[in-house]
């Protein structure tokens, strides 16, 4: 599991996970991934962060094997580390630009939903399969992506919408070839770090400050459910058939 950061340009940095092969993430994984939007935004010379992934796809969640190894210390251990990257992007002290490529599903809804821009690239895919896999959570993000009743579609069918069609509803700025993605995510980094820092921050403050939905406590309530379904022995059902052709 790798999180690495770099500063291409003055008052940019890029915060990029690496894990193979699906960039589906373990509990630590994502209180790392946490650690490192939070080190970013925190330090005066950057201005805006791009949240990138290397490899086929953006993010696939959490680490569905490592739930059904250990069951519910590792379900609560991925619950709170979610909602500490979640936290993290959404609360970054600077403007977050997702770069999204591939596929962005469950936990890369949560990462790409509380961003403040998304590029992506043209094959880019976006959903939450968690009714397939035993779970529920980040409707909040997907609701902040296209309007109420798609994202109800598109919930409870576990279906996906493409970057163009997110890009119609207004919620991607850019789509563009994949080897495009890193430049055009740049761009708009680049565009966004000329701003005076210090009035990018309270811009981002004040932004945060008149959203109609608590980010936060809105997908902790549906965390909720989540481990009621954990509890009542539905989430392991549907888990343990996860990858198996429909009956």
């Amino acid at each position: 599991m790798s999180v690495s950061t770099s500063s291409p340009e003055k008052g940019i940095r890029v915060v990029t996970v690496d894990h193979p092969p699906v960039n589906a993430l373990p509990a630590t994984g994502w209180f790392t991934l946490a650690d490192a939007v939070r080190t970013a935004g925190r330090d005066p010379e950057v201005r805006c962060v791009v949240l990138a992934a290397a490899g086929r796809g953006f993010n696939a969640g959490v680490d569905i094997k490592e739930i059904q190894t250990h069951g519910r210390t590792a379900l609560i251990g991925a619950n709170r580390g979610c909602h500490e990257a979640f936290s993290a992007v959404y609360e970054c002290e600077v403007p977050v630009v997702a770069a999204v490529q591939g596929f962005c599903l469950g936990g890369g809804i949560g990462l790409a939903g509380n961003a403040d821009a998304i590029v992506a690239s043209e094959d880019a895919i976006f959903g939450l399969p968690e009714l397939d896999r035993g779970a529920l959570g980040a409707a909040t993000h997907l609701a902040r992506l296209v309007p109420q009743h798609l994202m109800r579609t598109l919930y409870f069918t576990s279906r996906t919408a493409t970057a163009a069609e997110l890009h119609a509803h207004g919620s991607v700025w850019r789509v563009v070839p994949r080897a495009e993605l890193a430049q055009a995510a740049l761009e708009l980094a680049r565009d966004i770090a000329a701003k005076d820092g210090e009035l990018l921050r309270l811009a981002k403050a004040a932004l945060n400050g008149i959203d109609p939905v608590d980010v936060r406590r809105s997908y902790r309530f549906e965390q909720g459910f989540t481990y009621e379904a954990s509890v009542s022995g539905v989430g392991d059902r549907v888990r343990d058939t996860f990858g198996e052709a429909p009956a």
